[in-house]
């Protein structure tokens, strides 16, 4: 379980290819490696993945082919940097919202606005059948981040970015065309298929 609250921008070190899975190498801070062991749960632009290997402050993690097609995990490079947040503690504080690392599509970066301290950016879902999950004022994670959504249009939505989240997070430095990964908040994703599995019962019973 995440937060949503990003710990650090780390880069990646090195890539490693095999026939089945892809290693990604990322150099931590010194505070992310205290009581980091292997099978701990560490998140990726929002992407639970999996410690596998730790040699001082280079650790590896293993991605699946399933995850590089449905992430933009896939595309990244040696040299590209991504955001990191570690599994929640018990006691600890919630930041943002909680979130399960699972990513359930992506989007497209369509436009971004910039003002003197702060961005808006918006964003065009790869599938367009999760618009229904897409609900002005609610929480969306966003390469694993906490964000609220803002205005929302068909299968298009934006996010407003404060100074902080420009600063602390990749999304200060993404252009038009980037792709992010997304998780719907999953309260939203409960209510929703609820709703519709609800509605689609009551016209099967009122079928003559």
């Amino acid at each position: 379980m995440f937060t949503g609250i990003i710990q650090t921008i780390a880069p990646i070190i090195a890539i490693t290819e095999t026939n089945h899975f892809r290693t990604h190498q990322i150099k931590l801070p010194d505070h992310l490696l205290q009581g980091l062991t292997n099978g701990a749960s560490v998140a990726h632009n929002g992407c639970c993945l999996t410690v596998t290997h730790i040699d001082g402050n280079l650790v590896s993690f293993d991605l699946i082919k399933e995850t590089l097609k449905q992430t933009n995990l896939g595309a990244l490079q040696v040299g590209d940097k991504i955001n990191i947040e570690r599994a929640a503690r018990i006691n600890a504080e919630i930041g943002g919202h909680f979130m399960s690392g699972h990513i359930i599509g992506t989007a497209e970066l369509i436009k971004i606005t910039a003002s003197e301290n702060t961005r808006k950016i918006w964003c065009r879902l790869a599938n367009h059948q999760l618009k229904k999950y897409i609900l002005y004022k609610n929480y969306i994670g966003v390469d694993g981040i906490s964000l609220t959504v803002g205005e929302v249009a068909d299968h298009i939505f934006c996010l407003h970015l404060i100074p902080e989240t420009i600063a602390r997070t990749t999304l200060g430095q993404k252009l038009i065309k980037a792709t992010v990964n997304i998780e719907i908040d999953q309260q939203t994703q409960a209510t929703v298929d609820t709703v519709e599995r609800f509605l689609v019962a009551r016209e099967v019973n009122r079928s003559p």
